[in-house]
């Protein structure tokens, strides 16, 4: 008896369909056989004896045959104990166990401990996304995953907790609700952050940049001497971006539900994310990999913030490897068996000392650095890496009469409806273009540079002029323009205006006078 489970299993952050076929047949020998077949990796090897363990402590009987199970499609490589829960209830069917005719009705995904509960399995929500599309109307998953599954909407999830339930389930024994998720809840919940920008006393022009950021898209990079705000204003960055659509809670959530980090209290991620890794992060660990390739720190902050605190201190490999995924929004990870691709779209904020002591410019520490230390601290950034930020914001120190004062300055609320008005803006524009997935300034290309920035004469002059007198770099010609726009968004001028060149032009202080 041949039984077929409809299944799935990933690649990268997307799930393909597999199906999960059983072959029992009798046999003359003294023992029983089982073979898995269809590039099987270890784990999903080991599924045998966890199965067999399973089905025997739940009280049901091990069919003694000789058992193919068949992964199909067989040139994919599977991996994962995600299939142990369709491999035990084809094992069941062959012998009986389970009602044949209902079997076929689901699709089901889980890992089985050796007393049959039925464990969580890590991307569940790419799984439920892609058995829609395949048209399957019920999906079998473990009770902790159900919260993440229901998210996608037009297929039922049923949860369970142990092997018992499955079989009663599918024999019609026992009932099971599909489970409801509470997408207005998960949405109205992503508005508390638990921190605010009122709380920054001072830096109202340190507020300015970030708005400015925020609302084109644009990389920045803080200097200023330890203890004046830096990484108090970066975690409060997400707190003025725009909300997040629907799409992008989806596309957010599969890269963390890949990656088993989607709760069962916050089964959609509806914040964007903020992401701060260590400067001893591997390259692996930025830009994802391993031997089964996972996400790492710049995927898993897509649609979100990644912020680098003391950014001299990273490994400069591990820095010039970003290159590449802040320019494309992507990261392509090779391996001899094929390639994966992650999204990473993301602002970076970085954040640095103006020197290795810290204190060079501070009010009234003394800086105990020669300039050639500060020039070789800073040359750490390379030329390439400092081309993909925009914005170049000094952060002062703060007058303690401003620290101890009442007055609040900008709140993340006043400072939010800047930006979304702004990104209203862009967005409105660039339904014109032809290019998809163009969503802030910062992602225009020259070509959409042309179109949408164009400068008058009397603005290009200006622009000529601080280029020459100035020694700016040729790289920051075109992060001007970027920046300048997106100051005149927030000013809701459709023209580029003299203050706009001006303002942007003060955003590009590390230039280093290569032409």
């Amino acid at each position: 008896m041949i039984c077929r489970i409809r299944s799935a299993g990933l690649i990268g952050i997307e799930a393909v369909s597999v199906d999960v076929e059983v072959d029992g047949a009798r046999t003359s020998a003294d023992e029983p056989s089982f073979i898995t077949v269809g590039l099987p990796d270890k784990s999903v090897n080991e599924s045998r004896e966890r199965v067999r363990a399973a089905i025997e402590n739940s009280g049901y009987d091990n069919p003694f045959m000789r058992i193919t199970v068949n992964l199909a499609p067989a040139d994919l490589k599977k991996e994962g104990p995600a299939y142990d829960l369709p491999i035990a209830i084809g094992l069941m069917t062959v012998n009986h166990q389970v009602d044949p005719n209902n079997v076929t009705r689901y699709a089901m995904i889980g890992e089985l401990a050796l007393d049959g509960r039925v464990r969580r399995v890590a991307g569940v929500l790419p799984v439920a996304l892609e058995l829609k599309k395949r048209n399957v109307k019920t999906l079998i998953v473990p009770d902790e995953n159900a919260a993440e599954a229901a998210v996608v909407d037009g297929i039922d999830i049923i949860p369970v907790g142990h092997l018992r339930e499955v079989v009663a389930f599918i024999n019609g024994t026992q009932a099971i609700e599909p489970f409801r998720a509470d997408m207005q809840k998960y949405f109205v919940e992503a508005d508390h952050y638990g921190v605010d920008f009122s709380e920054v006393k001072g830096q109202e022009a340190a507020k300015r940049a970030l708005i400015i950021a925020a609302a084109g898209g644009h990389n920045l990079l803080m200097l200023g001497n330890p203890g004046v705000g830096k990484s108090m204003l970066s975690k409060r960055l997400p707190t003025i971006l725009p909300r997040m659509t629907l799409p992008e809670a989806l596309e957010t959530t599969k890269i963390y539900s890949v990656a088993g980090l989607v709760t069962r209290d916050m089964p959609l991620i509806t914040q964007r994310p903020f992401r701060s890794p260590h400067h001893t992060v591997s390259d692996a660990g930025m830009i994802g990999g391993g031997t089964n390739p996972r996400p790492g720190e710049i995927s898993l902050a897509h649609n979100g913030v990644l912020f680098l605190d003391e950014l001299p201190e990273f490994n400069r490999k591990t820095l010039e490897v970003m290159r590449q995924p802040l320019e494309d929004g992507t990261v392509t990870i090779s391996r001899a068996v094929g390639s994966l691709t992650f999204p990473a779209k993301l602002m970076m904020i970085a954040a640095m000392n103006p020197c290795p002591c810290g204190y060079l410019g501070h009010p009234t520490k003394r800086c105990t650095d020669s300039s050639r230390q500060v020039a070789a601290y800073r040359s750490r950034i390379s030329g390439p890496m400092l081309d993909r930020i925009d914005i170049h914001l000094e952060v002062p120190a703060v007058d303690i009469k401003e620290l101890s004062g009442g007055r609040k300055g900008l709140s993340s609320a006043e400072m939010s409806g800047q930006v979304q008005a702004a990104r209203d803006r862009q967005l409105e524009r660039f339904k014109r273009a032809a290019r998809a997935g163009l969503y802030n300034n910062a992602g225009m290309n020259e070509k959409e540079l042309a179109e949408y920035a164009v400068l008058k004469p009397e603005v290009k002059t200006l622009l000529d002029g601080a280029m020459e007198s100035l020694q700016l770099s040729a790289r920051a010609y075109t992060r001007i323009r970027k920046i300048a726009r997106t100051i005149a968004d927030l000013d809701a001028k459709a023209e580029i205006e003299p203050d706009h060149i001006t303002e942007a032009i003060n955003y590009r202080t590390l230039d280093r006078g290569e032409r």
